[in-house]
């Protein structure tokens, strides 16, 4: 399953000891992008995916493994990633807006042929 969202929140990893050997589990959260976006908290176990190098804002693609568990009569779900790629740039999360420099074209040296300018 994949899900796609803009990097909103990386939380502090956490470590320990099971009888597997030593785990680490570092949280991050997602917004989609839908007409009602969505928060999401993505469980990265023992480093499946490289987290030093996301920024905050950037939009991802995430493969995902869903799975919930009991305990106690109580069920908890985890959303575990164990692919993630960029899905484009940072977006600009101060509200300052910057022109993109290769969207505008060039002018045009020659009339056209109908004598109009555009």
């Amino acid at each position: 399953m994949e899900i796609t969202g803009k990097v909103i929140k990386i939380l502090q990893a956490s470590t320990g000891n099971s009888q597997r050997g030593e785990w680490r589990r570092q949280d991050f959260i997602i917004e989609t992008q839908e007409q009602y976006p969505k928060k999401v908290c993505l469980s990265n176990w023992n480093n499946k995916v490289d987290l030093e190098n996301t920024a905050i804002g950037t939009v991802v693609k995430a493969s995902i493994n869903i799975e919930s568990r009991e305990y106690n009569e109580k069920w908890y779900t985890d959303v575990r990633v164990w692919k993630m790629e960029a899905a484009g740039a940072p977006q600009n999360t101060n509200n300052d807006f910057t022109p993109p420099v290769g969207d505008i074209p060039p002018p045009q040296d020659e009339p056209s042929e109908d004598g109009l300018p555009f």
